[in-house]
């Protein structure tokens, strides 16, 4: 089995996902209301994804983007409430064995911990069961409370790109943070 099919495997061994607070799992359209909630909004998107219009077009990515290609992306639901809350997700490169993740919260539940919780389950399947070398995360560096979700999990700043991509047709920079399977192995032994 060459490594792509061994990450596959690993990702629909393990597709849902429990943390103290939270269930992660694969979303479906049942899930487009509460997504749309944070979606619409202006503050929540503002640095990760442009606002949704519509229910129809939440739905339309759920089913396109979430449904189509589940592995590695899951939704956030707090056990207490049921409530679909935000999404997370680990895209891999299975030459390199290393991951990226993205995620979004309702702003709601901002403050309270629960996206440093959903990362630190996805930096445990990534280097556990995936056993990849690097995983990162980027965020503008207009959104440092993402850099803290960062930092939270045991990221290091690794470069700051200055201008290094359009978002909403202006030039914006990006940090990029990292940790790599060895410091991670460190913090969780």
């Amino acid at each position: 089995m060459d490594y792509k099919q061994q990450i596959m495997l690993g990702f629909a061994e393990n597709t849902r996902l429990e943390t103290e607070r939270l269930i992660l799992r694969p979303l479906t359209l049942a899930d487009a209301q509460d997504m749309f909630e944070y979606a619409q909004d202006a503050e929540t998107t503002e640095h990760v994804f442009p606002q949704h219009q519509s229910l129809a077009e939440t739905r339309e990515i759920v089913a396109g983007v979430f449904m189509a290609d589940p592995l590695g992306k899951y939704a956030l639901e707090e056990k207490a409430s049921g409530k679909m809350i935000g999404t997370i997700d680990l895209r891999v490169d299975p030459v390199a064995m290393r991951g990226e993740i993205g995620y979004a919260l309702n702003k709601s539940r901002w403050g309270q911990g629960l996206m440093p919780e959903a990362a630190m389950a996805i930096l445990a399947l990534g280097f556990d069961t995936l056993k990849l070398v690097h995983i990162q995360a980027f965020h503008n560096l207009a959104n440092e409370k993402s850099g803290r979700v960062m930092q939270k999990i045991g990221m290091k700043k690794e470069a700051e790109l200055p201008l290094s991509r359009l978002w909403k047709g202006k030039p914006v920079g990006e940090a990029m943070y990292g940790i790599t399977s060895a410091d991670w192995f460190k913090r969780v032994m």
